[in-house]
């Protein structure tokens, strides 16, 4: 143990998009800190590395990746049952609370704006939906859902998408089951830690060029390293379509594919796009959402004592 201080509620927060190289960092942030006496452990925030089934195509660390750090809350879920924000966020809260126990710094690694919001912000005390009113709503075409948001909310209609069937849906339900709109819940947000924890946070942001020219490489390097068989271990599952482990990014692409719906070629390319897609919207909220006291780093590459020198400083490692 260092001279300094004890980890406490101290948390470091490695955040951006895919490709960005967050993992790498994390483990080198946790050497850095283990050279000097601070022992640390990695906290996976990503949602599609919680699960199993995606070892390769979650771009997972290996064993040779971690380097001999303790990593958390990857691969710690079945496909078959979907991992949510709030499940996360209630395993996520505990490991903290475990490493502060044994005073070890965590370090959140992910690019899951959702995860990382509700863990530092709470979960909005949403009711519980009536039956009927999800089946009623889910049922309906996305432009009836779409218009019919924009008479009984049309606060949340304006911010969305008129595509995106998943945030309309639950748009409605929320309105029709609890008769107030979801900004309404989400201004009573609950059970947040953020308050709670001395948060020291990063946000790599580097040129967008370059990030999407690493989106293609690795989805390349996935494609002929074993994510084709993940792909067909899904579907020899016959999983729900509808659960979010069918519908990571390279799943429906390889899948398709595999049915002979399209060639190889083209689920590579669809592939390449739908990571560079991600990660396109990824930038945009990393770039937006958080804090603008986040540090953000815009370069291509990092320096752990630059980035975190008040993480550093803290600890009296300086």
């Amino acid at each position: 143990m260092s001279k300094g201080k004890s980890p406490g509620k101290a948390v470091a927060l490695i955040a951006g998009p895919t490709a960005s190289g967050k993992s790498d960092l994390a483990v080198e942030l946790a050497l850095a800190l283990g050279e000097r006496g601070q022992p640390a452990v990695v906290i996976n925030a990503d949602s599609a590395q919680v699960y199993r089934d995606l070892r390769i195509l979650s771009a997972r660390p290996s064993e040779e990746d971690m380097r001999g750090v303790e990593h958390r809350l990857f691969g710690e879920w079945d496909g078959a049952e979907p991992c949510s924000a709030a499940d996360w966020a209630a395993r996520a809260k505990r490991e903290i609370e475990d490493a502060h126990l044994a005073r070890v710094l965590p370090i959140l690694v992910g690019g899951t704006g959702l995860y990382i919001r509700t863990l530092l912000d709470g979960i909005a005390p949403v009711p519980p939906i009536d039956p009927e009113v999800r089946e009623a709503v889910r049922a309906l075409p996305v432009e009836e859902a779409f218009a019919a948001l924009q008479s009984e909310d049309p606060e949340r209609a304006a911010a969305l998408n008129r595509g995106d069937t998943t945030r309309i849906a639950r748009a409605l339900e929320v309105v029709r089951s609890t008769g107030k709109p979801l900004v309404h819940w989400q201004q009573q947000r609950v059970g947040g830690v953020g308050s709670a924890i001395d948060l020291h946070p990063l946000v790599l942001l580097p040129p967008r060029e370059a990030l999407y020219a690493r989106c293609d490489a690795r989805f390349e390097r996935m494609f002929e390293s074993g994510a084709i068989g993940e792909v067909e271990a899904l579907l020899a599952r016959k999983l729900s379509p509808a659960l979010p482990v069918m519908r990571a990014i390279g799943v429906p692409e390889i899948a398709g594919w595999l049915r002979d719906e399209w060639s190889k070629d083209e689920a590579l390319t669809r592939g390449r796009q739908a990571t560079r897609n991600y990660a396109k919207r990824q930038y945009t909220w990393f770039r937006r959402q958080p804090p603008q006291d986040w540090l953000r780093n815009e370069s291509e590459s990092c320096n752990v004592y630059a980035d975190f020198e008040t993480l550093f400083r803290f600890f009296g490692l300086t």
